[in-house]
């Protein structure tokens, strides 16, 4: 007998017509003891899924069963861990255990219950931790009580909807490879909800796919053998043919907007704050050295003396490059990117820009954000053709329209443009963000982390909107980033950071893939795996400390 069983199963909320499907027709049973991972993108229905099989709510239509008995409200037997945290911020670490724990077994005696608390604090390691209260800890920290909480009411089902999506990549890998211990260790029925494709093929036994209107997709039995390590997953011909199918059919079902458009782009010149005589002695443009980094550095002064963040950053881009600055949290790739825009004042060094040093924000040089800070009453064309009016003072009022238009059509916001950014999704605001920069003709168009913040199919055709619109412009480009599939996809060269503080550049690797690029092509190309590999080398030799030990170096050999 299945663990829990859906029998024709749908969730609709609301009436008439304001009513939403949500849900349709599923069937699907969980066995005992496995780790099943339903693989779905926001608005697919994953977390009222997990809430039906909860009990936090009750389906429109069929039936939902733990072991043959309908559910039909919350049980001990079902453990959920949210996407959230939820913990109470006057509580310690065990204090928030404790509070499970007494809910759940009452009539434990005093000494059981402080020893089951401690067992579970310790098991997701937060052993040093007892006593600090919530905003004492990180994101990942309050995470792992979550986990103990919901561990230590020893459920038969731990029911996970989205654990891990708010955490940094380096958190988000460790509680993971933590969840598949514990599942490992108690064998637990296991139902994870996530968007990450890598992280469903480490943990899963078998994938179910959500699909847009609610149904239930195609199921990917995964038979890689445990423990799965991560790096030398790289290499494994199965992963990297399941996660293929696996991404392949969430873009084909996924992925249905496309760029449209019937606006071209007229023939108007950028005007930017550059002096009239540097702009005329320029003329022709700089191709080779087009953007420079020289001798950067960025030092902060604090109570206990200067701290330098980033050190000795020297980098050549040659007009039309594009290219990704990765590295771990805290390694600068940010302050590097403000300073390049002129927003982040540089304590020394200079960067020069088609022969020009940087000083101050200007036109000449786009930025898009993580969020793309819209103001929320003007329509989305309003929103672009503020930068627009700007930057093409001598183009027609019909003209600027048009370079509005077109980039909003580009990103595929032909249907969307009038309406206000109040009424948008965060991936169409995103849209919006990188219209503008494109609208603005820059010369240096920058990103920081401008998919951070969205689900992974929106983050996925954004990315190839993206490359899209570059391949029209061929602006110069940097795209900070945490995603190593990104950085790959994206660039000429992927840029690796040392950890900070005194960060600098790390290693530089040329990625000679084709272009133009979609994520379908890059998966199958030879080389693509060959260099994940060298920036996941990278990562991993600075994920736990400030530097890597330099390696030891031969002895000269002595003269004669």
């Amino acid at each position: 007998m299945a663990v829990i069983e859906f029998s024709n199963v749908s969730k609709s909320f609301g009436e008439g017509t304001a009513r939403t499907d949500v849900l349709k027709n599923i069937d699907l049973k969980v066995e005992d003891g496995e780790f099943l991972v339903l693989l779905g993108f926001s608005g697919t229905g994953k977390t009222t899924l997990i809430n039906l099989m909860a009990g936090l709510e009750k389906p429109t239509k069929g039936t939902v069963t733990y072991r043959g008995q309908p559910i039909d409200g919350p049980g001990r037997e079902r453990g959920v861990i949210f996407q959230n945290y939820s913990l109470m911020p006057w509580l310690t670490v065990n204090g928030n255990v404790q509070l499970a724990v007494d809910t759940v077994f009452p009539g434990m005696s005093k000494a059981e219950k402080a020893g089951k608390v401690a067992h579970y604090v310790k098991m997701v390691g937060l052993g040093h931790a007892t006593t600090r209260r919530p905003a004492e800890l990180s994101g990942g920290m309050r995470q792992r009580v979550n986990v103990a909480r919901a561990l230590a009411m020893d459920p038969e089902v731990l029911l996970l909807d989205e654990p891990l999506s708010a955490l940094d990549a380096l958190t988000r890998a460790n509680l993971a490879d933590e969840i598949e211990g514990i599942w490992e260790a108690d064998k637990k029925t296991c139902v994870l909800i996530t968007n990450d494709v890598d992280e469903a093929i480490l943990l899963a036994d078998r994938i179910i796919a959500l699909n847009p209107d609610g149904s239930l997709g195609e199921e990917f039995p995964v038979t890689i053998p445990r423990p799965r390590d991560r790096g030398e997953m790289n290499h494994d011909e199965g992963f990297k043919t399941l996660r293929a199918r696996v991404t392949n059919y969430l873009m084909d079902v996924g992925i249905q907007s496309r760029a449209e458009g019937t606006k071209t782009l007229p023939n108007v010149t950028p005007i930017h704050s550059v002096p009239a005589a540097v702009t005329k002695a320029q003329e022709g443009l700089i191709d080779d050295r087009f953007l420079t980094f020289e001798q950067l550095h960025k030092i902060y002064p604090t109570p206990k003396g200067p701290l330098t963040v980033v050190e000795d950053f020297n980098l050549k881009l040659n007009r039309g490059e594009f290219v990704s600055l990765i590295g771990h949290s805290g390694c600068g790739k940010s302050t590097v990117l403000t300073m390049a825009a002129g927003l982040n004042d540089i304590s020394k060094g200079v960067i020069k820009l088609d022969g020009y040093e940087v000083r101050g924000a200007d036109p000449e040089r786009a930025v898009v954000f993580q969020s793309p800070s819209l103001f929320p009453w003007l329509t989305a064309k309003e929103n672009v053709a503020i930068g627009v009016d700007k930057v093409y003072p001598k183009a027609s009022q019909a003209e600027r329209q048009d370079v509005v238009e077109y980039y909003l059509e580009r990103v595929g916001l032909g249907d969307a443009m009038d309406k206000s950014a109040n009424d948008l999704s965060n991936g169409m605001k995103q849209r919006v963000g990188i219209a503008r920069a494109f609208a603005l003709s820059p010369k240096l168009l920058l990103l920081d982390e401008p998919f951070g913040m969205l689900d992974s199919l929106t983050r996925w055709e954004l990315q190839e909107v993206l490359m899209e619109v570059w391949s029209r412009t061929k602006v110069t480009a940097i795209c900070v980033t945490h995603d190593v599939d990104e950085a790959i996809l994206l660039a000429d060269r992927v840029v690796m950071m040392t950890n900070g503080p005194q960060a600098t550049i790390g290693k530089v690797v040329d990625v000679n893939l084709p272009r133009p690029r979609t994520r379908k092509a890059l998966l199958e190309h030879p080389d693509y795996y060959l260099y994940r590999e060298q920036v996941l080398n990278f990562l991993e030799e600075y994920e736990h400390g400030a530097t890597p030990k330099a390696k030891a170096q031969p002895k000269p050999i002595a003269a004669e």
